[in-house]
């Protein structure tokens, strides 16, 4: 099983199971349980930003997030002892949700601790799945310290919602299938919070993407991912004061080192550049999306030199936003 694994020979698995097939086996496995979701463009959007985006939408997945396909994967992969005692996961929103999700749809329990400052549309949500809420103060150390009385208490297998193999390879495919549809992209672009997607889609485009790269986008406010790539070392945050209330967490040991050799860049963008982003994309694709996932559309329109002319992908996280609380 990856996940004993993975406490053992972390340095091993990642290079074991990092593989092309791995990933195809990955797609395979999940494909009954997710949905493949469209790609859209916009003639206008490409004119503003001088380039040509094709918006992989996560935000018409099962409970409205790319993170049902790492959850999907991971409860897929435990064994049948783990399933009986349940899972358990913190999560600010998304992830809760998939779990919840995945677990009712295998029919086991699952534990979710969530911080006090998690959108009241992301609580619900998780109590719709059948998922079981535990609340917490908003710091990474007290969802850890949360979820790991549960573990204590009832057996649960704990699913971190970026830093496990199962998850990353699990949200790998959405770049898998967007370089099916679009099999000669420049750059794929993903917003980079946990860093299980932008690791997932590093691994993605390393295996499938023709020359392609992979660039991540994170707000100033939290920028932890880009100054851990200039250190050579996982850094934190101080703060988490932004609007991408998926992205207020940090970068793990097993997804670093993917993100280290596989991203090749990381651009940050201003909360205001992130809500004009936002606001573009619900204007001129007419869709719903959440402010973590407009941010590497903010890098994009930033960064015009870089991109112009260019064949850009751009996953679009999630649609889980708070409609009484937008932007603007």
């Amino acid at each position: 099983m990856i996940h004993v694994i993975q406490n053992i020979y972390p340095k091993l698995l990642l290079y074991s199971y990092m593989t092309k097939d791995a990933l195809l086996e990955t797609a395979k496995r999940i494909a009954p349980f997710i949905h493949r979701t469209p790609v859209l463009s916009s003639t206008q959007i490409n004119k503003i930003a001088k380039t040509n985006i094709f918006f992989k939408c996560e935000n018409f997945q099962k409970m409205g997030a790319f993170k049902m396909r790492g959850a999907a994967n991971a409860i897929m992969n435990l064994s049948a002892q783990q399933k009986q005692n349940g899972v358990v996961t913190h999560s600010s929103g998304n992830f809760a949700q998939a779990v919840s999700l995945s677990a009712q749809m295998s029919g086991i329990k699952a534990y979710i601790v969530m911080p006090s400052t998690a959108p009241l549309v992301k609580q619900e949500a998780v109590l719709g799945y059948g998922g079981e809420i535990t609340i917490c103060p908003p710091t990474i150390e007290e969802r850890e310290l949360a979820a790991n009385k549960i573990v204590s208490e009832t057996g649960a297998t704990f699913l971190h919602p970026s830093n496990d193999l199962d998850v990353i390879l699990g949200n790998a495919t959405s770049s898998m299938e967007l370089l099916e549809e679009q099999n000669d992209l420049d750059y794929v672009l993903t917003p980079v919070g946990g860093g299980g997607l932008v690791a997932g889609t590093a691994l993605a485009v390393q295996h499938f993407g023709n020359g392609c790269k992979t660039i991540g986008g994170e707000p100033f406010e939290v920028d932890d991912a880009f100054r851990s790539l200039e250190s050579g070392k996982i850094e934190f945050n101080e703060t988490t004061d932004t609007i991408a209330d998926g992205l207020r967490t940090n970068l793990g040991d097993i997804n670093f080192p993917i993100i280290q050799k596989h991203v090749e860049q990381i651009i940050r963008v201003t909360e205001y550049e992130i809500i004009a982003a936002m606001r573009l994309i619900w204007e001129r694709l007419k869709i719903i999306v959440e402010p973590s996932c407009a941010v590497p559309f903010a890098a994009v329109l930033k960064e015009t030199a870089k991109f112009q002319d260019k064949k850009i992908g751009i996953i679009i996280s999630g649609g889980n936003v708070d409609l009484g609380k937008l932007p603007f």
